[in-house]
């Protein structure tokens, strides 16, 4: 099963005054890895969630966004900083005492200072918090989850056509490969009798035609590319992520392909590993995108 490593999903659910909405986007990544970003208060459930994302997203960067809405979710408290009061109304005094001031400080004065006064937020408890925070998550991940299966299938037939493309030239040289060795013997021929007039042996004729029919044999290869193709094809069956299993089997091919392009002393030949290099290519960029 082909599940691409890109997709989106959106989740909502409310409760009396709360209201979660939860954003999930899934990119390319060599490995797993998560951003959660919530608010103070639910910063106790994100071990959770990554754990039930991870149930679903095996391989990707993760980024999930959490927002919540609602009255009570913090109380407020006020607080004035008793030391640094201590300190100012103690400086006052000495500056009334030294320059003979009678004018009072007024606590319209104390709070204008905002280094003594601050307001802090705790989280409230709130028993129905968290069931809406999961119900918000879950749907979220479902919907990702169904785009990255979508987006898989459409993966999965292009890889496919793809493979059945690059499996004709291969065919095709399988089937041309053979006469390389003829076509070259019979220019050897040719050639020699043309600069020697006629006076070659045919012994050193066969002899260097077979040389160069090994150095030229792309059989070895073709077997390969074979073999190549049958674990791709059955990769994509698995259900385990396979994206790098793919990445590695593409190289491969790339591989031998390389070497009957290195081997190759025949026009026919050379098109034939051009096109099968633009295929691989293709490929390429499409298993890049998947888990």
């Amino acid at each position: 099963m082909v599940v691409s490593m890109t997709g989106y999903g959106r989740g909502k659910a409310e409760h009396d005054t709360i209201k979660v909405t939860v954003e999930m986007k899934t990119v390319n990544h060599r490995f797993c890895e998560f951003v959660i970003r919530l608010p103070r208060q639910l910063l106790v459930f994100e071990d959770k969630l990554k754990k039930k994302a991870n149930e679903c997203i095996r391989r990707g960067r993760a980024e999930i966004f959490i927002t919540v809405e609602g009255e009570g979710l913090v109380s407020k408290k006020l607080k004035l900083d008793w030391e640094l009061s201590d300190q100012f109304f103690s400086l006052m005094d000495k500056v009334k005492k030294k320059y003979q001031l009678d004018t009072s400080v007024s606590l319209h004065d104390v709070l204008q200072l905002e280094e003594l006064l601050s307001v802090e937020e705790e989280p409230t408890e709130n028993k129905d918090m968290e069931q809406v925070l999961f119900v918000a998550f879950m749907e979220a991940l479902e919907q990702l989850k169904k785009m990255r299966l979508q987006e898989g299938v459409e993966l999965h037939n292009d890889l496919q056509g793809q493979l059945g493309k690059f499996q004709v030239v291969v065919d095709e040289l399988k089937k041309y490969a053979p006469s390389v060795g003829n076509q070259y013997r019979e220019r050897l021929v040719q050639k020699l009798t043309d600069f020697t007039n006629g006076l070659v042996e045919e012994s050193r004729l066969l002899t260097e035609a077979a040389i160069f029919a090994d150095k030229a044999d792309i059989n070895e290869e073709l077997t390969r590319l074979e073999s190549h193709k049958i674990q791709f094809l059955d990769t994509l069956e698995h259900t385990e992520p396979i994206g790098r299993k793919l990445d590695f089997l593409v190289q491969e091919m790339n591989r031998e392909v390389n070497t009957i392009g290195s081997k190759a002393n025949d026009s026919i030949i050379t098109k034939n590993v051009v096109e099968m290099k633009s295929l691989l290519e293709k490929m390429k960029e499409q298993v890049q995108n998947i888990e």
